[in-house]
């Protein structure tokens, strides 16, 4: 399926998937024919839009052989800060709060404990060990100190600590190691065992509500697994850490995938943010989308008769 990629560098666009960024493709069809989605226009009215069902189709039409997207300039300051939080409940309403309140903020992270602790160990960082939110803001210099200290307020509000933050580049990239290094991270905590990473989405009034139920999904289960979160997005990630050859495992960390997907579409978000259906996630396709799978497998049909891309995948 298609790989997403990190949308950042626009203000107020936090991570995004491929189609967020995406404004053609060329690809080619089962027949062997080579197609264009769109023309090299910001914007269109004409026809289906191809584009988006290419890109958000996992592989299953089409192979894509070139992509025209969006290109963002360098903002004239990018600012970056951290606040922790004594309950991940908290963490969320400061998310909320900045959302709702029309902040612009470029980057919300959520980083929960388990995966605090990690990022300390692999990154030789300090951060207490309780959840954890890292934001970024760009634009001007006058821009991002009012944006800084707007959140801070929030923060205070929200029971974090205090809002460290800083337009300093060097100063900035330390901050947010703890992030670009959470995959490392996160498999460093048993790195014997395998790494299976997943996500939901869900509204953003919800992210608490689903990050507490799955961690304490995960308890109940004995699982490993650390979370990272594109707050803003009400999106969010768990690397599930398991024995592979542990009869059981396998099947476990499968029960539990489902449910995770469940509980997201039982609160009106989806199954998948980023990563895609592919195989592990299409059993749940029907609960989330109901009628318009039996369309999707009719365009399947139409574009893909003898099923020669990606068979197996989201259906």
């Amino acid at each position: 399926g298609m790989a997403s990629t990190r949308a950042s560098g626009t203000n107020a666009v936090r991570y995004g998937t491929m189609k967020d960024v995406v404004l053609a493709v060329t690809a080619v069809t089962a027949d062997g024919e080579e197609i264009t989605t769109a023309s090299r226009a910001r914007k269109s009215s004409a026809g289906y839009d191809l584009t988006r069902l290419f890109v958000g189709a996992e592989g299953t039409l089409g192979v894509i052989t070139s992509v025209t997207l969006k290109l963002a300039g360098i903002p004239e300051k990018i600012a970056g800060g951290v606040s922790s939080f004594d309950t991940l409940e908290d963490a969320c309403n400061a998310v909320i709060m900045t959302i709702q309140m029309g902040i612009p903020v470029a980057r919300i992270e959520l980083l929960d404990a388990l995966q605090v602790k990690a990022c300390n160990a692999y990154s030789g960082l300090d951060f207490p060990e309780t959840p954890l939110l890292l934001l970024e803001f760009h634009g001007s210099e006058q821009a991002v100190a009012m944006q800084s200290e707007q959140f801070a307020g929030i923060a205070a509000e929200c029971g974090g600590s205090e809002f460290v933050w800083t337009a300093n580049a060097e100063e900035r990239n330390r901050l947010w190691k703890a992030r670009h290094n959470a995959y490392w991270a996160g498999r460093a905590l048993k790195p014997e065992y395998e790494g299976f990473s997943t996500d939901v989405c869900v509204p953003i009034s919800r992210l608490a509500d689903c990050v507490a139920e799955t961690q304490a999904d995960i308890a109940a289960e004995g699982i490993l697994a650390p979370v990272v979160g594109h707050a803003g997005d009400g999106n969010f990630h768990l690397l599930v850490l398991f024995d592979k050859d542990k009869p059981g495992e396998i099947e476990k960390i499968e029960a539990f995938t489902v449910r995770l997907a469940e509980r997201a579409i039982a609160m009106g978000g989806t199954s998948t943010g980023e990563h895609g259906v592919g195989q592990g996630k299409k059993r749940v396709v029907g609960k989330e989308l109901g009628s318009t799978v039996a369309m999707m497998r009719a365009i399947k049909q139409a574009l893909d008769p003898d099923n020669i891309f990606n068979p197996g995948k989201i259906f």
